[in-house]
């Protein structure tokens, strides 16, 4: 296995490629009760549209199917729930779909080894059949529904759907109604049998373990499947303007919900993790609870918290996004917009600049503290290209000017958008 470490947080990652391309990464941590473990394949949402390895023709399906199979695999062909059956013996377990990848996953102090059993006997036997399917429809059909009456979810996927034109990001994770109507078992077993080959997948465990041993125990559970080659997954063209600026929706809030979204050119892995820092801390400086515009619109009355911020990016996308809520978004937004300006034309303080990159430094050192964070962080940027130590490694490089230079070319005006949720 080869070691991957990190001295300035003394953290090691010990990671390994088996026979059929499984990658593992082995997250030690003596003395820790918590054992934590994620088994993630490189399929999301955004993959509706591929073509097999070997085959020539495309597949197209309905959206909505990652997160289908997602419910499906805790089904048993004996009738038993996988996830009654880890609960059962004391495990906490769990999975999670999102636009790019689907994981499954458990945390234990106790029968680590006994739930072992059944979290890689579920994950690599799937059962699908026309009634269970059906039954499926109607349970995710009421998720949907749910997921419609949730103003945090729908403010969110409201500026999606004005900042992009044609990327599947704009698409719920859960499809809609009539998507999921047209799911059936040879979909799903379509699907499973492309993105669920081990070649495709990752898997992290951290904990107290002996890396090698830990390796065996779960060479021993692995079915015998050859790697497959590699999947061509196929995405719209997207321009690189936006939809629309503005988004309105009315529904039941105690206090109006805004998202504030500036669309970005596609990620390069090669560049990404500079320019995620280099984001973080302007955004910090922008809009952070030290900031002058933080401070003006509570003082005002208009916001009362600070505003969650964040850099999202995958294949064929990447964003910013600005959530909270406000008495009056449109004033918030357009605040936003002239305080980018002034630090465009003023130029970026050297003491704030360092003074948030030194914060931002001890929020990554703060995260290699729990290992649920650890193993989700190596396991999504991982799935990205991107080796998580980077973020330590590379935030010293971040200085002014290329901050500056960032800022020219992200946060530009036209392409923003504003979505506001309020009564």
């Amino acid at each position: 296995m080869q070691i991957i470490e990190n001295l300035k947080v003394k953290e090691k990652v010990f990671m390994g490629k088996l026979e059929n391309g499984l990658t593992v990464m082995i997250i030690p941590k003596q003395g820790i009760q918590k054992k934590y473990i994620l088994w993630g394949t490189n399929y999301g949402s955004n993959d509706s549209e591929f073509i097999v390895p070997g085959e020539k023709e495309i597949t197209k399906v309905p959206d909505g199917v990652a997160h289908f199979l997602e419910h499906k695999l805790f089904e048993q062909e004996s009738g038993r729930n996988s996830l009654d059956v880890l609960t059962e013996i004391g495990v906490e377990a769990n999975a999670y779909t999102t636009n790019d990848h689907t994981a499954y996953l458990y945390e234990a102090t106790d029968n680590f080894y006994e739930a072992l059993d059944e979290f890689m006997d579920y994950v690599q036997h799937p059962y699908f059949t026309d009634q269970n399917v059906e039954k499926e429809k109607g349970i995710i059909g009421q998720e949907i529904m749910m997921y419609d009456d949730y103003p945090e979810w729908k403010v969110y996927l409201n500026a999606m759907q004005v900042m992009y034109h044609n990327f599947p990001i704009k698409i719920d994770v859960v499809g809609t109604i009539d998507s999921i109507s047209r799911i059936n078992k040879e979909i799903l077993y379509k699907c499973y049998n492309t993105f669920y080959n081990p070649s495709n997948m990752v898997m992290v465990v951290a904990g107290d373990f002996e890396p090698n041993k830990m390796l065996e125990e779960i060479k021993k559970r692995l079915v015998d499947i050859k790697a497959s080659g590699e999947i061509k997954r196929i995405y719209p063209e997207e321009p690189e303007t936006i939809v629309k600026e503005n988004v309105e929706q009315k529904m039941e809030v105690s206090r109006p919900l805004y998202t504030i979204g500036i669309k970005d050119i596609p990620m390069n892995k090669e560049t990404i993790v500079k320019k995620h820092i280099a984001i973080e801390i302007l955004l910090n400086l922008i809009f952070g609870e030290s900031s002058e515009l933080y401070k003006k619109l509570y003082d005002e009355g208009n916001i009362s918290s600070a505003p969650n911020m964040d850099y999202e990016f995958s294949r064929g996308y990447s964003h910013i996004l600005i959530a909270g809520q406000s008495n009056d978004s449109n004033l918030l937004y357009d605040s936003f917009k002239e305080q980018v300006k002034k630090v465009k034309e003023n130029g970026i303080d050297e003491k704030d600049f360092d003074r948030i990159r030194k914060t931002i430094y001890g929020d990554y050192i703060k995260e290699y503290n729990d290992i649920t964070n650890i193993a989700r962080m190596f396991l999504a940027d991982y799935l990205k290209g991107i080796n998580s130590f980077d973020y330590i490694e590379l935030i010293d490089t971040v200085n002014k000017e290329y901050a500056e230079q960032v800022l020219k070319e992200v946060f530009d005006e036209n392409k923003m958008v504003l979505s506001v949720i309020k009564n």
